[in-house]
This record gives structure tokens, C-alpha cells and sequence, in this order.
């Protein structure tokens, strides 16, 4: 049966070396894997850090959202997008989304804004770019931060615009084993303000000021004070390396994922199926996504066919952590209806 995920892992000639050159840590080449973000969404405000779970945080800290704050999530998401928030005692708002699209929806976002809002994330769900433009509109307006969630959309783009480069005040990526590229596992954080992505340089490393923080004989300076909250998240030398490789050929993984998307469009056009709606973007085809009357049975039909078809995520507001389990309609009709079909790279001429 053809995967739904399948990690991808390039040639890594100087693996050896790096494992026995006492240089494990973030180094040379966790730098260079910045550099080749930087350069790829055009940007100078990237930092790259061991986990996606690691980079949320570390964009919470640098900018002062603590426990008890509200922000404004959609529960059409990946566990791991939404974990990280219930840690830090967050309380989460939950808002709808759009039951065409899998994101999430302005005006629903509208409605759940209180004084108390701290942020508002953004979404967009498998791959499947959101409605960036107006998400953004709302922060302006209100004055709260928007954060995108890039978990699954690494390459896709809004209205000819990377998710990334679209102006949103911060957008954050994985690079966990299933993503395209992938560091086995890291995180990348981009910034929209200068002042906030130095800051989050020192957060990011335990509120450590590297400039001052040892002596002239190396040792830990006691004048040095720390006063960020921070975390040990930086990304090593090795899964930099990884990273550094995967970029080289990221444009070529993607490109071939959108190949398999065309396939599928024409091979389904003549079926019941709805695929997701991409009008104002084009997705990065993680997965490919449909709409279907009977979730289930379709499901079973696409791996008898030898496809190993999912839901891939549930709705996060069954679950009794984040407190607040009202259902939404949007997110009710997408769950039930939508299904992820394979569309990576892996895929050979003849799997479609």
C-alpha cells in the first residue's frame, strides 16, 4: 500500500565527520540551514530551533504572552500545533473554520475576540493555505498577534506568496520526520519585526547573551543577569546538516508532490468526490484532500485501491485538556467529511 507519509532522507556525506568533530551542538551548519531559510522565503528573520513545540514557545516568551492569557485557535489541527499552548496554561478560545477549506474563519475569529486576546492562530490545515490576507486584517484592527501555523505547509503559497512571506507577524514551521524538508526533527521560527527576532535569539538560548555571558578566561560571568524566559531550543549541528542537505532539493520534493495533486484532480473529476477548495493559493500537496459524503467507506475504498487514505487529524476540542469542548458546525462538517490521500514524492508514474 502506497503511505500517506514517508520521511524523506538525502545522501549525507558528511555525516561521520560532523558526529566525531566535537561539534554537535548548534554550529556551523545549523547557521547555514538558517542562511538557506533565509534566502528561501526572503527573509533576515529566521531562527531555527529543536522542535516545533520548542519554536511556539519561544515565539510565546518573545512576546510576553503567559499563563492565563487567551488565543484564539482552530481545533482542525495537528495535536502538536495545539499541545503546547494547554503547557504553558494558556486558555484557548476555540474558532470555527471555513467546511470548504479546513481553516480558519474571520468571521468566527471576530466574534471570539475579548480584551483578553492575546494572539490569534493561524492554521493551514495539510498543507492548504488559509485566508491570510483577512486573518491579518483582524490583528491590525484589533492590535493582536497573528501567528500562522505552518506545521504542515513548509512551500505553500498564498495569492503567488510563500506562507512565510506573506507579512503575518510570525509564522512558525516543523521539520519533524514526516514534513518535506525534514531535520528528523527542529523547528523554524520567521519574524516580521527585527526587535522581536533578537530577542528571541537570547530566548531561544535560555535568555543567554553570548556576548557577555563568560568571562575573559571563559568562565561564567556573575555580572551577566538573565531576565528573558527562555529554553534550551536551539538546533544542533547534525540536524542543521540534515536541514542544509534537504533545502538543496525541497523545491524539487514539492514540485513533484504538486505533479501527483494534478493527477489526482484529473483522475477524481469524474467522481463524487469534492477536492479542497485552493482558489487563492496553491498548497504544497502534503497530503492531497477531499470532500466525501461517507468518510468511512471511502477511507476503505482508497486503500483496497492500495492508498492509504486518512482523516490524519481530529478536531482537538473533544479533548478534556483544553477545557472548552462546545462544537463548532464548520468544524463538525469538515471533520466528517474530509480525507487525505497520498501525494508525495514517493509516489512512482504508475501510483496514479
Amino acid at each position: 500500500m502506497i503511505p500517506l507519509f514517508k520521511p524523506y532522507m538525502p545522501e549525507l556525506p558528511k555525516l561521520n565527520e560532523i558526529l566525531h568533530s566535537g561539534s554537535l551542538a548548534y554550529g556551523s551548519y545549523s547557521k547555514q540551514f538558517e542562511d538557506s531559510l533565509k534566502t528561501y522565503f526572503n527573509s533576515p528573520y529566521i531562527l531555527a530551533t529543536n522542535s516545533f513545540s520548542s519554536a511556539i514557545s519561544v515565539v510565546l516568551s518573545s512576546y510576553n504572552i503567559i499563563e492565563g492569557d487567551e488565543i484564539i485557535v482552530p481545533p482542525m489541527a495537528c495535536l502538536a500545533s495545539t499541545q503546547p499552548f494547554a503547557s504553558l496554561g494558556l486558555k484557548i478560545v476555540w474558532a470555527d473554520i471555513i467546511p470548504e477549506k479546513g481553516t480558519l474563519c474571520p468571521d468566527s475569529v471576530t466574534t471570539k475576540i475579548t480584551s483578553k486576546t492575546k494572539a490569534i492562530i493561524h492554521n493551514h490545515f495539510c498543507g492548504y493555505p488559509g485566508l491570510v490576507d483577512e486573518i491579518n486584517v483582524i490583528g491590525k484592527k484589533y492590535g493582536i498577534l497573528i501567528i500562522d501555523d505552518g506545521i504542515e505547509c513548509f512551500g505553500s503559497e498564498y495569492k503567488e506568496r510563500k506562507i512565510g512571506d506573506c507579512g503575518t507577524d510570525v509564522t512558525v514551521f516543523s521539520f519533524n520526520p514526516v514534513r518535506v524538508p525534514n531535520t528528523i526533527d527542529g523547528g523554524a521560527i520567521i519574524f516580521n519585526d527585527k526587535e522581536k527576532y533578537e530577542k528571541a535569539i537570547l530566548v531561544r538560548d535560555c535568555g543567554i547573551d553570548r556576548a557577555v555571558f563568560r568571562n575573559n578566561i571563559g568562565e561564567i560571568d556573575e555580572k551577566c543577569d538573565i531576565d528573558l524566559r527562555g529554553y534550551s531550543a536551539t538546533m544542533s549541528n547534525v540536524n542543521g546538516y540534515i536541514g542544509y542537505e534537504q533545502m538543496k532539493i525541497v523545491d524539487n520534493l514539492i514540485a513533484k508532490q504538486r505533479i501527483n495533486a494534478a493527477k489526482w484532480q484529473e483522475r477524481l473529476k469524474t467522481t463524487i468526490y469534492s477536492p479542497i477548495m485552493t482558489n487563492l493559493g496553491e498548497p504544497n500537496y502534503w497530503v492531497y484532500g477531499i470532500l466525501v459524503d461517507n468518510k468511512l467507506k471511502a477511507i476503505e475504498k482508497f486503500r483496497n485501491d492500495g492508498y492509504y487514505a486518512s482523516g490524519v487529524h481530529i478536531n482537538n476540542n473533544i479533548y478534556s485538556v483544553f477545557g472548552d469542548k462546545k462544537p463548532l458546525k464548520g468544524v463538525t462538517d469538515f471533520y466528517e467529511k474530509f480525507v487525505a490521500l497520498p501525494c508525495g514524492w514517493w509516489m512512482e508514474e504508475d501510483d496514479n
